[in-house]
């Protein structure tokens, strides 16, 4: 007989435990778990009266808000499945994504009221709906009646894929997903009552809805920036107690610019790093002014973290994403079976994070989950201890020559130039070596760097085959919300190839 998967609702069952504690902060509203729950149950009161039954999805196209914390509490709630949207997308993209997932109602702000609407003119079937319709402030008690309780195994979000190639797939999360994503990350980094998670993410990418989610399960405070902004977390680290902040490489490095040589305060007590690979020089300069930055490793389709180092191994293994969350699996295949520690191969993993699969796609789920391992695409290799060190996408790989090149390798080395700002590395086709590595570089303001010595930085410190051939510069790369860099589109922009 299989254990049960009912349970109460989260933050329902936070308030009536916790119900002074403080929830969430953003801007100068500052939110117990009661008043939030309050808020909540209205919200979600209001959606049923929208027509939001049972399964229905709901797409959210926000910005970090209150309204945002508040809709992905309440949407579970009437019934709703949350479908969170980027706000960078344009009204076509959307409608697709929309009329994929068959949303009911699409709740948008002020910003986004435009697109919003076109995108809902061109997939009628998602009713365009002002978030401060549905989102308004209450106070704890009166007629608030007992939240339903939910099934871990019930569909709680839709997010879709980043979409790096192709066309975005729809990642269906269940609340057993986000549940043990949540656990497993507490049982890897600690959990105090002092603790207070900054989230600067947007909260529409898989990483950033988990910090919602993460501080209801574990009862702590989430500290909500509308937007990335180096001075201003820094300054949240520095005077409002903030312990953790979830961050990718570009995000990191403009923080260190900021902070210049002042060393971080011992409260911080973790700086997560996702995103992909990270340059070790970053890495280095984060530990010279005492900055706890312990890499990640997660997809979508995990329910963000996979695998985390701990605190305790930031040093020690720096550059190591570190080893699969407690209830979670991991191995490195290559063609020929399981890779040995220290060879390259996909990393596959297993585990109650990993999705029920892709919305509408069961040849595409059936691709990438076989017999319970979910096929991530990504390469990396397992040290002798186990530790994981991700290399790069597997279809970002170039070969030359017979030679395998990391592009995320080839990028630490340029960043590590104190002219270069962002880089990125794809490969081109070659008559003679098949491929070879091309870079496109945005140079530090006032920066006079050139091509040749670019090229002559990168000489002295990679294998030949690995230097660019080519060094173009830019003013800006592209990347997705997540920060992650789209290759491909880099690589047709550039007309590289």
């Amino acid at each position: 007989m299989s254990p049960p998967t009912i349970m109460p609702e989260w933050l329902h069952a936070r308030a009536a435990a916790t119900p002074e504690r403080l929830a969430l902060v953003a801007g100068a509203t500052r939110l117990s778990f009661a008043a939030l729950d309050a808020m909540v149950d209205v919200a979600g009161q209001r959606l049923r009266t929208l027509g939001v039954e049972h399964g229905d999805r709901v797409g959210l196209l926000l910005g970090n808000s209150v309204e945002f914390a508040v809709l992905a509490h309440a949407v579970p709630r009437a019934g709703g499945v949350l479908v969170p949207l980027n706000t960078r997308l344009a009204p076509p993209e959307l409608a697709w994504q929309l009329g994929d997932c068959g949303a009911r109602l699409l709740i948008h702000d002020a910003a986004t009221q435009a697109a919003a609407c076109a995108a809902a003119q061109a997939q009628p079937g998602a009713r365009p709906v002002a978030a401060e319709v549905i989102v308004v402030r209450a106070e704890p008690g009166g007629s608030q009646a007992a939240a339903p309780p939910i099934d871990l195994s019930a569909l709680h979000t839709i997010v879709y894929t980043s979409g790096t190639t192709g066309r975005p797939k729809g990642a269906m999360l269940t609340f057993g997903n986000h549940w043990w994503s949540a656990v497993g990350s507490a049982l890897n980094l600690g959990h105090r009552l002092d603790d207070r998670w900054l989230a600067v993410l947007p909260l529409f990418h898989v990483g950033g809805l988990a910090i919602l989610l993460r501080g209801v399960i574990g009862g702590v405070p989430v500290v909500l920036h509308r937007a990335f902004d180096p001075a201003a977390v820094n300054g949240a680290i520095e005077r409002e107690g903030v312990t953790h902040v979830s961050v990718v490489s570009a995000m990191l490095r403009r923080m260190l610019d900021e902070r210049g040589a002042r060393p971080y305060p011992s409260t911080l007590r973790c700086l997560l790093l996702g995103g992909g690979p990270a340059p070790r020089p970053l890495l280095e300069a984060a530990a010279r002014l005492g900055a706890p930055v312990v890499q990640t490793y997660g997809l979508t389709e995990t329910a963000s973290q996979l695998a985390t180092l701990s605190p305790d191994d930031a040093l020690r293994k720096l550059g190591s994403a570190g080893k699969p969350l407690l209830h979670s699996e991991l191995r490195i295949l290559t063609e020929l079976g399981e890779a040995a520690p220290g060879e390259a191969g996909e990393i596959v993993v297993r585990g109650p994070t990993v999705t029920a699969g892709y919305l509408n796609q069961p040849q595409e789920t059936a691709a990438q989950i076989r017999d319970g391992w979910l096929h991530t695409g990504d390469l990396g290799y397992l040290d002798a201890e186990g530790y994981l060190y991700v290399l790069d996408r597997r279809d970002d790989l170039i070969i030359s020559g017979g030679e395998n090149v990391y592009p995320a390798e080839v990028e630490a080395v340029l960043l590590a130039h104190p002219d270069v700002e962002e880089a990125g590395v794809v490969g081109v086709p070659d008559p003679r070596w098949g491929q070879v590595p091309v870079a496109v570089v945005r140079p530090r303001p006032g920066s006079s760097l050139d091509e040749a010595a670019a090229i002559a930085f990168c000489a002295g410190r990679l294998a030949r085959y690995k230097v660019p051939v080519r060094v173009r510069f830019a003013d800006a790369l592209p990347r997705t919300a997540s920060g992650k860099l789209r290759r491909a589109e880099l690589r047709a922009a550039l007309g590289l190839g």
